[in-house]
């Protein structure tokens, strides 16, 4: 227990020097994150044992550069030069200046969660979700005087609904295909599940929302300039790779600059460079993280964790709780719900098999809780991406993360209150 205890303390190292002491200094820009994930980092390779320093460099290294992690820095790289040159060339005011005209103010919240809703459940991936609507929600938020955090965790709330939901979301296909069972199957257990979360949270924002106001007088639309993010939209929905959509995104915003005299040539090329440059911070987070959960693993603190949760497991409600808490913590040390799915999968179907829990419940319980332990981390990809776009620390956006939370605590009832039944 001891040595588990050890391997498990980095996280614990960032936690406290982050969270703990922001909370006593009130306020959550006095310990910059990448100085906490450094000073984490740091004590987890000085602690490590049976390596030489090299070594457990290398595994650090390992882990910060998997194919998993540099396929999301070549994400985050080419959304900040999508972000940057679509409000340079005036995109981003267009595409709010039309949301605006388009939906009354106090629709805004429930509209841009239907939105997101509907985005990340044709899209499968909420990071996609996040990219094509984070500077809309921004944009809305400064023109309607709204809070911007509030409206960005309305975009990583409803990016979620598909990521948990959809049939091409990574999460549901491997949570199928650890447990056995069809994504249809699947999808019908866990809509019982979700629905009721997600109708929870659209009518707290149509509550939350009766109080914002569109501007009285608003700017003409330029429609040419609403073209670039009309592509990245549709094409995301069509299921185009969100590499691609991002690349569409871009050279979209040079043409209709260049030809609107929003910039030139050298203008373009400056607006993306200064785009990716502020994704800077969040790439190197992301690397840091990688590392730091890699040394976590290599000293043993995920089969620790694996191994004190299964340990008293007696009925099919205490198996499904197992698979819960079993998912959610290893979520917490990897930061990526698909990983945590990857990593628990096989143990969670063992367990299911030996005290006769559902595949299709299970699979569901999986995806599930690792979507609101994803949805809630602010080192997870989805907030920090949210929050670089709208330029805010993510911790601002954790107490306006309803849909993540709500959708945790119904999958909990779920489990408690044996629903639904023929799946229980």
């Amino acid at each position: 227990m001891k040595k588990g205890l050890i391997a498990l303390s980095p996280l614990a190292v960032f936690i406290v020097l982050y969270l703990v002491t922001s909370i006593i200094a009130r306020d959550f820009y006095k310990v910059p994150i990448t100085v906490a994930f450094m000073v984490a980092s740091a004590y987890a390779v000085v602690i490590s044992e049976g390596a030489p320093l090299r070594q457990k460099i290398d595994i650090y290294s390992k882990g910060a550069a998997t194919g998993q992690m540099m396929l999301m820095i070549w994400i985050f790289i080419l959304a900040g030069a999508f972000a940057h040159s679509a409000k340079v060339m005036g995109a981003i005011d267009a595409t709010v200046n039309l949301s605006l005209t388009l939906l009354p103010g106090n629709m805004l919240l429930a509209g841009l969660f239907l939105a997101a809703c509907f985005i990340s459940l044709s899209v499968g991936t909420s990071v996609g979700t996040i990219v094509a609507l984070t500077p809309i929600a921004a944009g809305v938020a400064e023109q309607t005087g709204a809070s911007i955090a509030m409206m960005t965790a309305v975009v990583v709330g409803g990016s979620f609904f598909g990521d948990n939901l959809s049939f091409i979301s990574d999460t549901t296909i491997v949570a199928t295909s650890t447990q056995g069972c069809k994504l249809s199957d699947k999808f019908r257990v866990n809509s019982f599940i979700v629905l009721p979360a997600a109708l929870i949270v659209l009518a707290a924002y149509l509550f939350l929302g009766s109080g914002i106001q569109s501007p009285s007088q608003l700017s003409e639309v330029s429609h040419t300039k609403v073209i670039p993010y009309l592509a990245v939209l549709i094409t995301a929905i069509c299921g185009m790779n969100v590499m691609a959509v991002l690349t569409l995104g871009i050279i979209l915003t040079g043409i209709i600059g260049i030809a609107n005299d929003s910039f030139d040539i050298f203008g373009w090329f400056t607006a993306m460079g200064d785009g990716i440059k502020g994704m800077g911070e969040l790439i190197i987070i992301t690397m840091m993280a990688g590392g730091l959960l890699e040394i976590i693993k290599y000293n043993g603190g995920i089969d620790f964790i694996i191994n004190r949760l299964t340990r008293h497991v007696s009925t099919k409600r205490g198996a499904e709780l197992a698979v819960a808490g079993l998912v959610s913590f290893v979520n917490l040390c990897t930061a990526n719900n698909t990983v945590a799915i990857i990593t628990v999968g096989g143990i969670a179907k063992q367990i299911g098999d030996r005290f006769g829990v559902d595949n299709k419940k299970c699979a569901s319980i999986l995806d599930t809780f690792s979507c609101t332990i994803q949805g809630i981390i602010p080192y997870g990809a989805q907030l920090l991406m949210a929050a670089g776009l709208a330029q805010l620390n993510p911790i601002s956006i954790l107490p306006y993360l309803y849909y993540p939370l709500v959708i945790g605590i119904t999958a909990l009832l779920s489990i408690i209150f044996r629903y639904p039944k023929r799946y229980s």
